[in-house]
């Protein structure tokens, strides 16, 4: 049962990610008002809850041998693969959660928020945004392929 339960968590916190991912990305494309703001505030809040979820059940699944033994994962470059798109996308991440977070304080302090952002690269968020969302549907792919046994790392 145990098993089921971190494949759904794992599924589901994938799907409301890539949701909120884009959601956060059509929020900062068009015209910046604080409601344009706050929609993107209350997707970047999904996509990080659903970043937790996903990652810690995946860890979770990979420790705990669930599906595979963690043998097999690590035996595996199209794990490694998608561990590195991953890494990219934590990456990518960066800049944008620092910037969120500043201006979540700029709004709550009702600071002049429109023209922060107008000036602060809600563009290169949405941008960013819209990268990590192709790299999570890479993912997706991936995961299908590593899930049918593919990419066994020869042994000599």
């Amino acid at each position: 049962m145990l098993r089921l339960l971190l494949a759904w968590l794992h599924l589901l916190a994938l799907g409301v990610g890539l949701g909120a991912i884009w959601t956060r990305a059509r929020s900062l494309s068009g015209p910046m008002d604080e409601a344009a703001l706050r929609r993107a505030f209350t997707a970047d809040s999904w996509w990080g809850l659903s970043a937790v979820l996903w990652i810690g059940t995946g860890v979770w699944r990979l420790l705990a041998g669930t599906e595979k033994p963690t043998a097999y994962y690590l035996a595996n470059h199209v794990f490694f693969a998608k561990m590195g798109l991953l890494a990219v996308i934590l990456l990518l991440e960066v800049w944008p959660m620092v910037t969120l977070i500043r201006w979540r304080l700029a709004l709550s302090k009702r600071s002049g928020i429109a023209t922060l952002v107008a000036s602060s690269g809600a563009g290169r968020i949405a941008l960013l945004s819209y990268i990590q969302a192709l790299l999570i549907v890479a993912m997706i792919g991936a995961a299908v392929v590593l899930a049918r046994g593919y990419g066994i790392i020869a042994r000599p």
